[in-house]
């Protein structure tokens, strides 16, 4: 049986912030806002791997009304999220991801943020996608007001849970 999930995220950007995205701490002049440590990427990853085996959302189980989770790892959720469908006897077959930011250029840091999600949501690096664009001057990612991430997996239970 096979599932797949759509996640999405978006964060305000600010002066001042740290940016933090698929777990590596990137250098700019903005960074992102949010009760954890605001990883646009990690979130839409999380949605999407909840969101394939119908668990709700990352505030679900992970609210921004809770200190717990003030400036908490975003990589703490995701892992949530793998062991929840671990549970249930999934695992992620594939990740696409796609992350909205004018600047800084992302194709640097590109590499790390595959490898990070692949060692979260264990399968080999080859099954992961990141890619960069940017908002081409429109809209709130367009001018640098905000970021945004998208990503899409594939599910695979091969045997039912007894």
């Amino acid at each position: 049986m096979y599932r797949i999930g759509f996640g999405n995220d978006i964060h305000r950007l600010e002066s001042g912030k740290t940016l933090i995205l698929g777990g590596v701490k990137i250098e700019s002049a903005f960074g992102a806002v949010g009760h954890s440590d605001a990883d646009c990427l990690t979130h839409a990853v999380t949605d999407a791997i909840l969101g394939a085996a119908a668990l709700g959302d990352i505030g679900l189980h992970f609210s921004d009304k809770d200190a717990r989770w003030k400036d908490a790892d975003s990589f703490v959720f995701l892992r949530h999220a793998v062991k929840l469908v671990k549970e249930k006897g999934f695992s992620v077959v594939n990740l696409d991801s796609t992350i909205n930011l004018e600047t800084p250029k992302l194709r640097p840091f590109i590499a790390a943020m595959r490898e990070n999600l692949a060692n979260a949501i264990e399968i080999e690096i080859e099954a992961v996608s990141v890619k960069a664009k940017t908002g081409e001057k429109v809209d709130a990612v367009g001018e640098s007001r905000a970021i945004k991430a998208e990503a899409v997996v594939l599910l695979e239970r091969k045997s039912e849970i007894k």
